[in-house]
C-alpha cells in the first residue's frame, strides 16, 4: 500500500538544560512519513526544502529511511524551530517557517495513492494550506485520509479561524488524531470525548486522542477504547505523537472506509496499545526517532500486528 504525506519538514534545534544545542530532523508530517518508512511502508513526502545545511540534513535523514521526497517549491531557507526542553523533557517551540506549497497534482512517485496524511503547519498556514486541501480533495475519492492538527499556537493565528480550518480538515478525513494539548487550545474547557463526538459528526470514522502520561483514547460512532501509557523513562517528548500516528496508519493499512467504520472496541484497544508502544519507544530516546518494525514488535513483547 502506498502512502502520501503532505506537509512541512523542520530542522529542530533542541535546547535542553545543561546540554549543547543539537539539530534533529523534524516537522510533524515529515516525522509521520519517516515513521511509516521505518515500518517498511512505501511512503512519499510532498514538502518544501531549501538547498542549505538544514535542508541537506533533513533530506538525508528522510531518504535514508526510504522516504521518497517530492519538493513542491523551494523556500528561501529550510524551516527551523528552536525546541526548548524543560526538566521533564517537555518541548516548547519557536518557529522560523513559511509554507508556500505549489503542487497541483499528486506526485508521480506516489501514484496510485491509497492513503494521504495531512496536518500541522502544512494544513494550517497560508498560502500553502489551500493547495494542500485542494490536493486532498482531488485524492479523496480513491484514497483514505488522516489528519493531525498538531497545533502550533504561534503560527495558527486567531483561534476561531484556526478552529474552522481544523474542522474543514477533519471533515475531509477518515481518521483524526489529536493531543489533549491540541484540544485544550482549539476548544478550551471542552472534554476530549465531546470534541471527538463533534469531529465524528463532521465525517471521520475514527478519532484518536493522545493524553501523554494519561494514555490514549479512541472513539468511533459505536465504540470507544482507552489505554494507559506504557511506563518509560522519558528522554524527551519530541515526535511522540507523530510516532503514534505512524503506527496507527501502519496498523490500519489497507482498511477502507467500510472497515474503519466497523472497528470494534477490541480492535481499537489493540490499535491504541501498538501506537502507544511506538510513542513510548520514541520518548525513551532524544529527538523524533520512531521505532522500526523489529523495535516496535519487541516493545510489544514480540507480538506483530
Amino acid at each position: 500500500m502506498s502512502f502520501l504525506v503532505i506537509g512541512e519538514c523542520v530542522a529542530d534545534v533542541v535546547r535542553a538544560p545543561g546540554a549543547a544545542d543539537a539539530v534533529h530532523p523534524g516537522g510533524s508530517p515529515a516525522n509521520v512519513a519517516f515513521g511509516l518508512a521505518r515500518l517498511g511502508r512505501a511512503t512519499t513526502l510532498l514538502t518544501q526544502l531549501a538547498d542549505d545545511p538544514y535542508g541537506r540534513i533533513l533530506a538525508d535523514h528522510l531518504t535514508g529511511a526510504g522516504v521518497r521526497l517530492v519538493i513542491g517549491g523551494v523556500p528561501e531557507r529550510t524551516p527551523s524551530a528552536v525546541v526548548t526542553l524543560d526538566g521533564h523533557g517537555r518541548a516548547s517551540y519557536a518557529f522560523d517557517i513559511g509554507w508556500t506549497l505549489t503542487a497541483e497534482e499528486p506526485p508521480p512517485a506516489a501514484r496510485p495513492v491509497r492513503h494521504v496524511h495531512l496536518g500541522s503547519i502544512g494544513a494550517a498556514v497560508a498560502p500553502g494550506a489551500g493547495q494542500v486541501l485542494a490536493l486532498v480533495r482531488r485524492l479523496r475519492p480513491a484514497a483514505t485520509v488522516s489528519y493531525d492538527p498538531n497545533v502550533r499556537p504561534a503560527l495558527m493565528g486567531e483561534r476561531a479561524a484556526a478552529v474552522a480550518r481544523a474542522e474543514e480538515c477533519a471533515a475531509l478525513a477518515d481518521v483524526v488524531k489529536a493531543s489533549d494539548e491540541d484540544l485544550a487550545w482549539l476548544y478550551p474547557g471542552e472534554p476530549a470525548e465531546a470534541v471527538a463526538a463533534r469531529w465524528l459528526a463532521l465525517g471521520p470514522a475514527l478519532v484518536l486522542v493522545t493524553r501523554g502520561a494519561d494514555g490514549a483514547l479512541a472513539v468511533t460512532r459505536e465504540h470507544r477504547a482507552a489505554v494507559a501509557a506504557p511506563a518509560v523513562a522519558v528522554a524527551d517528548t519530541v515526535g511522540a505523537g507523530d510516532s503514534f500516528m505512524s503506527a496507527v496508519l501502519d496498523a490500519l493499512a489497507g482498511t477502507g472506509r467500510a472497515g474503519l467504520a466497523a472497528l470494534g472496541a477490541d480492535r481499537l484497544a489493540e490499535l491504541l496499545a501498538r501506537a502507544s508502544a511506538a510513542a513510548a519507544v520514541t520518548v525513551s530516546r532524544a529527538g523524533a526517532r520512531p521505532p522500526d518494525r523489529a523495535e516496535l514488535d519487541a516493545a510489544l513483547g514480540g507480538a506483530p500486528a
